[in-house]
């Protein structure tokens, strides 16, 4: 499982962009930057969309005056249903990451198995803080949202 001190590890998000979707190669951006990236196991899940990522919206101000270059959330969604909840959440200062094919949660050992649940292998919840390319902070919550939220990330800056 991902550690403190880790690399970022190179893989390719989609994200949209004016033109279609493109690639956001994760290792490259995140170099020279302090980045909080989280995690969610599914856009417009309930927790998800009540709670976690309208948490980042409302405090990514509060996040960029201690110094963060920029908030990404990542879920093994597709690009298409990462744009239109990032849109129906007027998340327009986060970054709305597709992991399509859960390469960045298997590279992180941090899968999901939420097969369950009809959803397939999906991601862990997590909150990190990625200082020049190296995960300097990283809590993963296993049961409800506590440790990933805004709140928690904005304690550990």
């Amino acid at each position: 499982m991902a550690n403190i001190g880790d690399k970022i590890p190179a893989v390719n998000l989609k994200v949209m962009g004016a033109e279609g979707p493109s690639d956001l190669p994760l290792a490259d951006f995140c170099a020279d930057k302090k980045v909080v990236m989280f995690a969610v196991p599914g856009a417009y899940t309930p927790t998800c969309s009540a709670a976690h990522l309208p948490g980042f919206v409302v405090h990514a101000d509060s996040l960029k005056a201690k110094g963060v270059d920029a908030i990404i959330c990542t879920s093994v969604n597709d690009v298409f249903v990462m744009n239109a909840w990032g849109n129906a959440q007027n998340a327009e200062h986060i970054i709305m990451a597709a992991d399509g094919n859960g390469e960045l949660a298997k590279a992180l050992d941090l899968e999901l198995n939420a097969s369950g649940f009809g959803m397939g292998m999906r991601s862990k919840r997590y909150a990190m803080i990625i200082d020049n390319g190296t995960i300097s902070a990283l809590n993963i919550d296993e049961a409800a949202l506590e440790k990933s939220s805004a709140e928690a990330v904005l304690g550990l800056l």
